[in-house]
This record gives C-alpha cells, structure tokens and sequence, in this order.
C-alpha cells in the first residue's frame, strides 16, 4: 500500500460559524470579584453549569469527590434533571464519559484538581483520538491562591497552578480556567459549544469558591444556545461532486468503505443513501462497525486487509476505483501497513475535504453535503457485489464439542452471536475481543463500540458502565479479557450500584493474548484471579448481580440461559475459562504483521 494514504486523515476542519470561539484557544481569567447584589440568588456559576449540561443533553455525569469539587458536585446534584454517578476511580469515571457520549453524542466527568485530572488525562485522550464530545470539569484551586506564590496540596509543589492545564492542552480542543465570575458564563458556553462543533474534549477549571456564588451574567434558567450550523463551499461541493463522479462512473467495479469518521461528521444516513443509490458493494472499516447497518443488500463485511471478513479484500483490494469515507489509516488499522491499496484508486472523503487519487483536493466541503450530492451523480453499478455473490461461500461452522470438552473461543462467540438482537448492544475490550466481535453479524439495531485508535487495554469496563447508562433500554454484552479488566475492575460496583443490567463475559486466559502474539515474554502472563469471587465480594449483598463460572458449552448453554431468563434483571458476570493460546486466526495474522512493523530496523542515516 501507498503509505501516503495513512496521511491523508490528518485535516483541520474548516469553520463557517460566525463568532467560532477559537481552536485550542485557552481561556484564563484572574482577579475574581465579589458579584453584585442585583444578582438573583438562584443565578449561580454551578446551577449555569448544570442546566447547560442538560441542555446539550448529558442526564448523568461520573465523578470522584475531592475537597476542590465538593461545592460544585452540591450544585450539580441539585439540578433535578442530572443524576451524579459516583466512581471508583478518574480514569474509569473518564472512560464512562467517553462510553456515555458514544451513545448520546456528549458526556461529561467531574474530578478535583491535578490528582483527578491527571488521573482522568488517559481516558480524555482516548476521546480526543475518537472525536467524541466529553466534557471534563474540574474543581479548580480558591480565587484568592492565583498569583500568591503560595504552595498548595493536590499539587507537583510549585507555586505555578498550570501544570494540569498545560498536560490537557493536547488532548483537549479548548481549555477554560474558570476563576472570575465575570467571564465565567462566556468561557463555560464557549467551551461546552466548541466541544460540540469539533467534536472533541474540552477542559473546564473551575474554583472552588465559586459555584454557589450568584452573579448577574446568569440567568435562573440559562437561554438555550443554537449553534451556528457549518456550510458547505457551494462551488467547492460542486466541483468535488463532478470530479467523483467522474472518476467514479468510468470505473469498472468500484466499492464503498465507511470509516469511523462518519461518526463526526453525522454522516451515516448519508453514507447509506449513496450506497443505495450506487449499488456499489458497502463494506466498513474494523473502527466503523455498527456505524452502517450490516443487513444492507450489498454490504459486504469488514475491510481490514489481510484480517478482513471473508471475501472483503479481496474484493475491495481488486476493485479498479474505492471509495473511502471518513478513514482513519494507522499502523493497527492498516495491519502493520500491509494494506493493498492505491492511492491513485481512491476517492478519501474527510468530514470536511475530499481528496480525489492523485488529483485535485477540495477542502471547506461537509462529508454529509458531499455524499448526498454524489449519490445523484453516479451511474448504478453493480459489478462488484456481484463478484463477491459469486465467490462467496458461507461461513463455516465451529466444530461440535465433545461433551465436556474444555470451551473453545470460538464456541463461545457462537452463542453469543445468538444472544444479539435489536435490544442488545456489544462492547469490544482491546485485545482477541477485537477480532472475535469483528465476525458478528449485528442485526438492526444493535449497538457496537471499541476503541481502536487509542486501543486503552482496560477501557471497556469503564465505557459499559457510561454505555449502559446512556442506553437503559438495551442489555450491553461485554467481551473484556482478564488483563484488561485487572487494570480496571473496580466499577463493576458501579455498574451494579447503578441496577445495570450488562452481561460480561470475562475471557479468562491467564494473560495479555494480544501482546503475546505481537512479541511473547514473561512480562504477559499475569496473576489469575477467581473473578467470580472477586465480584461477589464487591456485590457484598447490595443489589442485584449473579455470576458463575463456565468451563465447557454446556455449563455455558446453562449459563446464558440463566442470565437472559431468571436473572435478566441483574447485572450478569460470566467468568469463561479458556485455553491460553486458544486465539482467533485473524488475531495470529494481524499480530505477525504488526511485530514486523514494529521491529523495522532503523533506515540508514
């Protein structure tokens, strides 16, 4: 593959929006002053905040308490239309927002200054590289500690407070260090709305002494605020649209293949139309699974070169002319850059540029905009998906287990493939999860998430508790290995103090089988819990949670049985104990080509 096409994701986005606050812009205000009298008792900086968390909204916010916060965590659990979800931990509490806001399309998490925030720092980055709306909030130091040269706890010991600003600033689009009244409704909407048109965190510092103080620029009910959309370049649109189609309809069998950026750009539907209108054969990339329904006519399964659905590659990889819709191309997604692409084939469609093979590039243009337009110009051609009718053989079947036979991992995703329904959702922790929920067939409907870019081993447990909190209807079953989960078991007991109803499957494998398969050593095999038991001790009694642990299909048969029938309104935690090298082939395959790319010698200087 060209390697230039992993270089094409990287465009800033361009801004119609009169009176767009400024990116990466960071907002600091000192000197507080007393508010006015005039100001009206219930028109304070806390209930602001959290009226316009509802607003944009966000019903629940994760936090963890800390002497910072405390006045401020008072306010927000005042506003009857916000439920504060307490945490075990920031990381965690970081990782639900991101899990929340991929469901509702925001979320929000409150820690205390510099412990919290730093705690919490991997979890916001981990949305930043997923273009996701989190807004994380932070108690702040006291007005009056600004500029005194005094040192503070929670802090490195330096009398400079800016430390944790300076560590957000990459993973954040705004930052705003909230400690003046007088500023502090203009930097908390401008923070809140640029998280929502970049589709990115931002970072909100604000004092400890502040949130119950009333101050004349708010209002007891904030007036809700209306972003000003983003518009296309007509004549840009044009053109692109002309010389898609162009390319596109003198091309032999071309193919579609969606990428986890129609997500940002709220383009799915969009992404749909053309394929409809196209015939073209749909496919989507592994981080865009559950972005395009899977039960379209042409859809053809997942690209993801030399790991892909079977059949995909080939005809993607054959094709004379693609078309790539918000693509991330990195190292994982491009299976160590072994992809078989052209760049001169490809048509790369960002959320708001279009790069047409190695022709022009036209920029200002909405993805959504872009494929609406193009899918009334282009010649139907079915071509491709024919191809891959014909070639196609179905999926074979897992071979019968004997009876009591140790379970194979691929018996286990078998069953829960049955499990799957409109009413469901699934959650891919990083690691053999990726590869064996890959190979799901999602029916309409259900939901799906993982992390691939960031790829935080440990991620899932968090972001099920915020899914599972953003979707009350759906029962989410999570694939988490035992690795992963070691790093971040502890909010279960939120899970289950929140009445969720998730089903976990615990892969219990004795170690880190993704890193074992890209380079072994002893540093991947870990300490073996008992999880179940470890689980019931943070149940402790306290309400509703059921688990056991499964070593053959029939205990495993018995147990689905028993989570999905007597104990379906109960957190579920299933504990499947498998063979240590009992991975996915797609896994072997993809962690070879990786290793080799990590193990490239240094270039000749």
């Amino acid at each position: 593959m060209d390697t230039t096409m992993g270089m094409l994701d990287s465009c800033k986005p361009c801004n119609n929006d009169v009176g767009c606050p400024p990116q990466n812009g960071t907002a600091s205000i000192q000197n507080s002053h007393p508010a006015p009298a005039m100001a009206s008792p219930d028109a304070t900086l806390g209930r602001h905040l959290a009226r316009r968390l509802v607003q944009i909204g966000v019903s629940d916010v994760f936090s963890v308490p800390g002497d910072f916060n405390l006045t401020l965590l008072d306010h927000l659990i005042a506003e009857p239309g916000l439920n504060n979800v307490g945490c075990c931990n920031e990381l965690n509490a970081g990782y639900a927002a991101d899990g929340y806001a991929r469901s509702r399309g925001v979320g929000a998490c409150v820690v205390t200054f510099t412990v919290g925030g730093l705690s919490v720092l991997n979890a916001i980055a981990g949305a930043y590289s997923e273009n996701l709306p989190v807004i994380c909030i932070v108690g702040g130091p006291n007005t009056n500690d600004y500029g005194t040269n005094r040192i503070l706890h929670h802090t490195i010991g330096l009398p400079d407070f800016s430390q944790e600003l300076q560590c957000f600033k990459p993973v954040t689009c705004f930052q705003a260090v909230v400690n003046n009244l007088d500023d502090a409704h203009e930097l908390i909407d401008t923070a809140i709305s640029t998280a929502l048109k970049e589709s990115k965190p931002v970072y909100i510092s604000i004092s400890c002494n502040l949130p119950a103080i009333p101050h004349p620029t708010f209002s007891r009910e904030p007036i809700p605020f209306a972003l000003s959309p983003r518009l296309s370049n007509k004549i840009g649109l044009e053109a692109a649209v002309e010389a898609t189609a162009a390319f596109l309809n003198k091309a032999v069998k071309p193919v579609m293949v969606g990428g986890p950026k129609l997500r940002v750009a709220k383009a799915c539907d969009a992404f749909v139309e053309l394929a409809n209108a196209s015939g073209y054969a749909l496919s989507v990339m592994p981080s865009a699974k559950g972005l395009v329904p899977e039960n379209h006519p042409h859809f053809i399964g997942t690209y993801w070169g030399a790991v892909s659905t079977a059949f995909c590659a080939e005809i993607v990889e054959s094709a004379d002319a693609y078309i790539f819709a918000g693509p991330i191309l990195n190292d994982y997604s491009s299976v160590g850059y072994s992809l078989l692409l052209r760049k001169e084939k490809a048509i790369i469609v960002h959320p708001d540029r279009v790069i047409v093979a190695n022709g022009p590039a036209f920029g200002c243009i909405l993805m959504k905009d872009f494929l609406q337009a193009l899918a009334k110009r282009l010649n139907r051609n079915t071509t491709a998906y024919e191809n891959y009718h014909r070639i196609y053989i179905p999926d074979g079947v897992p071979l019968k287990c004997e009876p009591k036979e140790p379970l194979r991992v691929n018996i286990l995703f078998q069953h829960i493939q049955n499990m799957l329904s409109s009413d469901t959702a699934v959650i891919a922790e990083t690691g053999d999860s990726w590869f064996n929920c890959q190979k799901l067939k999602l029916p309409e409907g259900c939901g799906y998430e993982f992390q691939m870019q960031y790829g935080s081993i440990g991620w899932s447990v968090g972001a099920t508790l915020g899914y599972a909190q953003a979707v009350p209807n759906k029962r989410v079953i999570a694939c988490i290995g035992d690795g992963s989960f070691q790093m971040t078991a502890q909010d279960v007991s939120t899970m289950i103090r929140c009445g969720q109803k998730t089903i976990v499957f615990l892969i219990n494998n004795g170690g880190y089988t993704i890193e074992v398969e890209i380079h072994d050593g002893p540093y991947n095999v870990i300490k073996n819990w008992n999880y179940t038991g470890l689980v019931e001790a943070i149940h402790n009694g306290q309400g509703k949670c059921w688990t056991t642990k499964v070593h053959c299909e029939e205990e495993l048969i018995e147990a689905i049985e028993t989570a999905t029938g007597e104990k379906k309104d109960c957190f579920c935690f299933i504990e499947v104990i498998v063979h240590k090298d009992d991975t996915s082939k797609e896994l072997l395959e993809w962690g070879s080509r990786v290793s080799a790319a990590n193990s490239r010698p240094p270039n000749p200087q």
